[in-house]
């Protein structure tokens, strides 16, 4: 059962209106550390996979939560890339509904280690207008956000137009022509800037503590393109998971990050 959040979250006072109710599972603690909000597609390429991954592990590592919405693509990704006890998912349903199915056990996790958010209380079922409303929590909730890969019609867009709302810094991963039109488009329109290095990004928030965050080996495993073999023996489970939550596909018997 999710209970409510004891306390106001500075934070949350430049929404348009501050959540009558907040529901928790999990970690509160995370609600006073540094935070960054991390959004985009639920069909990344792979190009966005990688760098939205070692975005948020490189984050972790200098104590940064990494905020998002549970969803399939970028935000899954984000929530992996910081690992589960230095993340924020905030969710358009009640706590006690775990969604979407394929992040189940990714959910779960987060309920045990990071933060699950929620401004519905047990029993909702997410809507169209929910979405909306978690994306405004999301963007809040990030001293900056960041947006890796958009179309100019879509769900991580109207967080950007919270974030302009709200003063808040927007970047975003460089594209090629033709690509995450939306992004591109904030960049020609002078509204966000872009990342051109991860690391140099991430010391705005100061110097990587190895220790912080375990670096992910099945990441970089299935960077090689191994046999499915292989990481069945390797990493057992994790492999049927990954699959499941769209991390990774397996064809022709060779394991590839999606």
């Amino acid at each position: 059962m999710s209970a409510l959040v004891p306390f106001t979250v500075p934070e949350l006072e430049k929404m348009k209106k501050y959540p009558p109710e907040l529901f928790f599972k999990g970690d509160l603690s995370l609600l006073k550390r540094p935070k960054v909000s991390i959004v985009g597609t639920r069909r990344p390429s792979n190009y966005t996979r990688e760098y939205t991954y070692m975005l948020a592990n490189a984050l972790a590592k200098r104590g940064v939560c990494i905020v998002s919405g549970a969803a399939m693509g970028v935000d899954g990704i984000a929530h992996e890339g910081a690992g589960f006890g230095n993340t924020i998912a905030v969710v358009g349903n009640g706590l006690d509904i775990r969604y979407p199915v394929v992040h189940k056990q990714m959910i779960e996790a987060i309920e045990t280690e990071g933060l699950m958010l929620s401004q519905f209380n047990d029993g909702f079922r997410a809507t169209g207008w929910s979405f909306v409303v978690r994306n405004e929590l999301v963007v809040a909730l990030g001293d900056v956000l960041v947006v890796t890969e958009a179309d100019l019609k879509s769900g991580s867009m109207r967080s950007v137009e919270f974030a302009l709302k709200m003063g808040k810094e927007i970047f975003v991963l460089p594209h090629r022509l033709g690509e995450s039109i939306g992004t591109n488009a904030l960049l020609q329109q002078e509204k966000a800037r872009a990342i051109t290095d991860i690391e140099v990004f991430a010391s705005r928030f100061g110097q990587a503590v190895e220790s912080n965050v375990e670096k992910d080996e099945f990441f970089y495993f299935c960077q090689n393109m191994p046999t499915f073999d292989q990481t069945v023996e390797k990493f057992g489970e994790r492999v049927y998971e990954a699959e499941l939550a769209g991390i990774i596909s397996i064809e022709n018997g060779l394991v590839r990050l999606q």
